[in-house]
């Protein structure tokens, strides 16, 4: 079975697959509220209007999966984006693979820290929500609407793997 190590999850890496949702130097961002609030500026490009969807904020509890983490599941969202910030102080676990057909060869691990969100774009291939360290909580913002925007692969023996952080 592969083995991957998760490695830092950064914008420049992560852009074949989505935003990360951030703030950082590295973004605009400008006084609001007279002076009061630093506004970090469009951070993600939230994707959400085919078939007349809408944007949708929810909120995912998640549980740790036993370390090391065993792949067998990925899903894409051909409809919209799908984008994850965490409410807490604890990191979390980003497993994604390109857009297009599944190909278990391509899948990366990214340890987010907190403060770091992500947004992946629509199609691309990603893991459910994978806490570290204890129950988490996340801010979802997704598309809400009809249609089916939930496509999963469940790996076979041969696809599946395991990622250490």
């Amino acid at each position: 079975m592969r083995v991957l190590t998760a490695e830092p999850l950064t914008a420049d890496v992560f852009k074949p697959f989505g935003d990360v949702i951030e703030a950082t130097d590295r973004v605009r961002q400008f006084g609001i509220n007279y002076g009061n609030t630093v506004r970090f500026h469009d951070l993600a490009h939230v994707d959400v209007d085919a078939n007349r969807g809408r944007a949708g904020m929810s909120i995912f509890r998640s549980t740790p999966l036993p370390l090391p983490v065993l792949i067998e599941l990925m899903e894409y969202h051909p409809l919209s984006s799908q984008a994850f910030m965490p409410l807490g102080p604890k990191p979390y676990l980003v497993v994604v693979a390109p857009k297009g057909d599944f190909d278990a060869a391509q899948i990366r691990a990214f340890k987010a820290e907190p403060g770091q969100g992500v947004n992946y774009h629509a199609g691309t291939w990603h893991h459910f929500c994978l806490a570290l360290e204890g129950v988490s909580d996340f801010l979802v913002v997704d598309r809400i609407g009809d249609g089916d925007n939930c496509v999963e692969h469940h790996l076979d023996e041969a696809e599946k793997l395991s990622v250490s952080i």
